[in-house]
């Protein structure tokens, strides 16, 4: 039986800072039922109405409790799973953003924990292939 597939898109961001001359980015770790604990980027699905911007910068702060403002967009990965015989493609749109307040503490724990991670460790942190070759690239345009 083929399956139904269904396009899905998604935005989030790379948020960064430079400490110590040291550029940082923050990553969520996050439960998943097949395969434990993940870390990833910030990321979510659009609500009604909802420009792609609006909801990078509403996902990041649902997820980081970080108040964000986004200074460009960088780039978009794609990628497909199945889940309950159904094909989903996704896109998921970047944006480089940078903190202007709130903190960790308020975010809505979808994730389990929440950190800044220097970009080069990030890259072996992640656990999904197309962030961090999406954050290795971004590593190496900043001077990384």
């Amino acid at each position: 039986m083929p399956q139904v597939k269904r396009i899905a898109v998604s935005a989030g961001g790379l948020v960064i800072r430079v400490e110590n001359g040291r550029p940082e980015l923050v990553l969520g770790r996050r439960r998943r039922e097949r395969d434990g604990y993940v870390w990833s980027l910030p990321k979510g699905t659009p609500e009604e109405g909802e420009t792609r911007e609006e909801t990078a910068v509403r996902e990041v702060r649902e997820e980081t409790g970080l108040e964000v403002k986004i200074l460009s967009y960088y780039d978009a990965i794609f990628y497909a799973f199945s889940r309950a015989g159904e094909r989903i493609e996704k896109t998921v749109h970047y944006y480089i953003m940078e903190a202007i307040g709130g903190s960790f503490e308020n975010f809505d724990h979808e994730f389990e924990e929440l950190r800044w991670v220097p970009m080069d460790e990030a890259v072996r942190l992640l656990d999904f292939k197309t962030e961090s070759a999406l954050v290795e690239r971004a590593y190496a345009q900043i001077g990384g």
